[in-house]
């Protein structure tokens, strides 16, 4: 998928554990995995709001756009 997240990264700087964010943010830790993992097909903006509020940071610190290899065959 074209778009990665980050959200592990942002875990690390903040030393929060997975448990502690979803239950800040008001969501279950196995949604959590699924959007963390890159499994989740869509999320709120409420959500990725509450996310960033809680981790302190921007949207863009958590999602980034990845190019899929598919337009230019000399990529892995």
């Amino acid at each position: 998928m074209p778009i990665a997240v980050d959200i592990d990264v942002m875990l690390a700087k903040r030393k929060m554990s997975v448990g502690e964010l979803a239950e800040r943010v008001g969501i279950t830790p196995a949604n959590l995995a699924v959007l963390k993992n890159g499994r989740a097909k869509a999320v709120r903006f409420s959500t990725l709001a509450a996310l960033c509020e809680v981790l302190e940071c921007q949207p863009g610190d958590l999602l980034r756009w990845e190019t899929d290899g598919t337009a230019d065959p000399t990529m892995p």
